[in-house]
């Protein structure tokens, strides 16, 4: 009973000691927090059956990464068909120009015979009549040829047409295959091969590692003083003596009561504001794997720029955490 109550207060001692106010200089605050990273979620535009999943959780990705493809059997078939309408269309067209051309001829030749025919009638040598057959022809021909002209802007019509369908089955064909939007960590995939999905259905969900975060709250005298663009610095509490470096990139305009993560009543007993910082994205382009989202940590906000950070927080330590 003895080495039990002895085992207990060394625990619950540990405990306090790891949690306790670390002793800082004046004019820099700190609050608990989680590291987080957005979620995004990879789903399908269109319903349909899931060919190949490109990559599994715990893959890093890459903006523009393929990273699943959905069975397009039925749009390309689509598409072959679309296709030929658009060939069928353009050589509709090539015809109605061809007319064109020929009833530009027929035109330019019944304007010569009436021109002709004016110039006889006037010396004698043709009739009334002819002269008006001469202009019934022209007339004619003036009115195929702006029959031509209205078959090659409907062939142009068609062609168009066709192929604004094919464009979009293409769009839609390429919208099939599901790519990273932001480079990131495959968190949790929520489909398998071969399964049929609705359209919208969630496929991978990604973290943004491109932007880590922890959320903290500051009383109103610390809130007040904090500033976007603030130096900041995360101590994680598997990785105490690595601070990391960072930004407050958020200050809330609204007061609210402490989340239940906060361990002192006199913190809980007074409205605080949240405090995002962010993870330097310099720091990420080299550290994105150690940065799990949910690990438990400690934010320091420098609330006067004349202050020195600490030893305990200075970047670029090399000492490793005792054991």
């Amino acid at each position: 009973m003895a080495l039990v109550v002895v085992a207990g207060v060394a625990a619950t001692a540990g405990y306090w000691w790891q949690h306790a106010e670390p002793r800082l200089p004046v004019g820099i605050a700190f609050g608990n927090g989680r590291v987080e990273a957005d979620e995004i979620d990879i789903a399908t535009k269109f319903s349909g059956r899931i060919a190949a999943l490109l990559v599994d959780e715990g893959d890093t990705v890459r903006a523009g990464q393929v990273v699943a493809r959905m069975d397009t059997q039925d749009l390309e078939m689509s598409l072959h068909k679309v296709e030929a309408q658009v060939l069928g269309a353009s050589r509709m067209l090539d015809e109605a120009q061809a007319d064109v051309q020929q009833q530009k001829a027929q035109a330019k030749l019944a304007e010569q015979q009436l021109t002709r025919t004016i110039v006889l009638v006037d010396r004698g040598y043709a009739t009334a009549e002819v002269l008006d057959q001469r202009h019934q022809q022209m007339s004619a021909a003036s009115a195929a040829l702006a029959a031509a002209n209205a078959r090659v802007g409907q062939a142009e019509q068609m062609l168009a047409a066709a192929n604004h369908d094919a464009d979009l089955y293409r769009i839609n064909i390429a919208d099939n295959s599901l790519v990273a939007p932001r480079d990131g960590r495959v968190q949790y995939r929520l489909a398998n091969i071969g399964e049929v999905v609705g359209a919208g259905g969630k496929v991978l969900t990604i973290l943004d590692t491109g932007y880590v975060y922890m959320d903290i709250f500051l009383p109103t005298a610390e809130a007040g003083r904090t500033t976007v663009g603030s130096d900041a610095r995360i101590v994680l509490d598997a990785a105490p003596k690595a601070p990391i470096p960072a930004k407050v990139v958020f200050v809330s305009g609204e007061a609210q009561f402490t989340p239940k993560a906060v361990e002192t009543k006199a913190e809980r007993d007074k409205l605080m504001f949240r405090v995002r910082v962010r993870v330097d994205p310099d720091h990420l382009s080299t550290h994105a794997a150690e940065m799990s989202s949910g690990l438990p940590g400690l934010a320091y906000v420098r609330l006067n720029g004349d202050v020195e950070w600490p030893a305990s927080l200075a970047l670029g330590r090399t000492d490793e955490p005792s054991r």
